[in-house]
């Protein structure tokens, strides 16, 4: 069996069957781990987020922010943006239940037999491991059960972007969601900065890479996506960036676990 980790797909279906190909991946001995945001600004979000529900247990993703965007916009908090394509997805025949299956999915999975994981953003330097899973599973027990609705409604906003802040239920449920979907630079007190979206080389001195500042991931191995500004360049040989921005023309990113090759595949050109 092999594990293989992806980026952010965010509809770029094309180029994800054509690595799937390469690798010749088969649903009955190996494993696709998706690294959240498999939907939206791509073109192919309905076919990308049909596929991985069809891989059963073969299929392990965590959510993204484009994802708990989507559970929103399905649910009427926020409305459809143009430039997010998903139009044909929010009108399928089985919409509900994609929906009902893509509130299930965790904020963070632990790769087997191994002390690595993986989340869309990462994992805040303010947080052990055993506290980001506890956070992580009480979030998406929220998320998956009867009142998804309000906790939906609940998880925008920026504050408080300081665990040490964290009083109520629902301030740590809004932390634990940015921090997992939303995360790239800390500020010096280790409060979660969501402005700066450049390489470390362009960013503001008084922030650092989340993954520069957190202890836990010196004993453990990180899988993330969301920053495609790394192009998967990370500065810590035990952390794998695997966003690289296919859906803004780059290219497509997988990793093979066990031998740690990467495969990449080119944004296929549309029309």
């Amino acid at each position: 069996m092999a594990i293989y980790l992806v980026g952010d797909i965010q509809g770029c279906f094309s180029e994800l069957k054509a690595l799937l190909h390469r690798v010749e991946f088969s649903p009955k001995q190996d494993e696709l781990w998706l690294a959240g945001d498999i939907v939206a600004r791509g073109p192919h979000s309905l076919e990308t987020i049909r596929y991985i529900k069809s891989l059963g247990d073969s299929g392990k993703m965590v959510l993204g922010n484009h994802d708990l965007h989507l559970l929103a916009t399905y649910a009427g908090i926020k409305k459809p943006k143009q430039q997010d394509k998903l139009a044909k997805l929010l009108a399928a025949p089985d919409i509900e239940e994609l929906m009902d299956w893509l509130a299930c999915q965790p904020l963070i999975r632990k790769l087997p037999g191994n002390n690595a994981y993986m989340s869309h953003a990462g994992i805040s330097p303010q947080w052990s491991i055993d506290e980001a899973v506890k956070q992580a599973a009480q979030a998406q027990q929220y998320l998956s059960s009867p009142d998804r609705v309000q906790w939906l409604k609940i998880m925008y906003g920026e504050k408080p972007d300081n665990w040490q802040q964290t009083k109520t239920d629902i301030e740590k449920f809004r932390y634990t969601i940015n921090a997992f979907t939303r995360m790239r630079y800390c500020r010096p007190d280790l409060s979660l900065d969501f402005d700066c979206k450049q390489s470390p080389e362009s960013a503001p001195e008084n922030l650092k890479p989340w993954y520069e500042l957190t202890p836990v991931i010196n004993d453990s191995a990180w899988i993330f996506g969301h920053w495609a500004a790394l192009m998967g360049q990370c500065s810590r040989p035990n952390v794998y960036a695997l966003d690289t921005g296919c859906v803004w023309g780059n290219h497509l990113t997988m990793l093979r676990w066990e031998d740690k090759r990467i495969f990449t595949e080119p944004a296929h050109k549309i029309g």
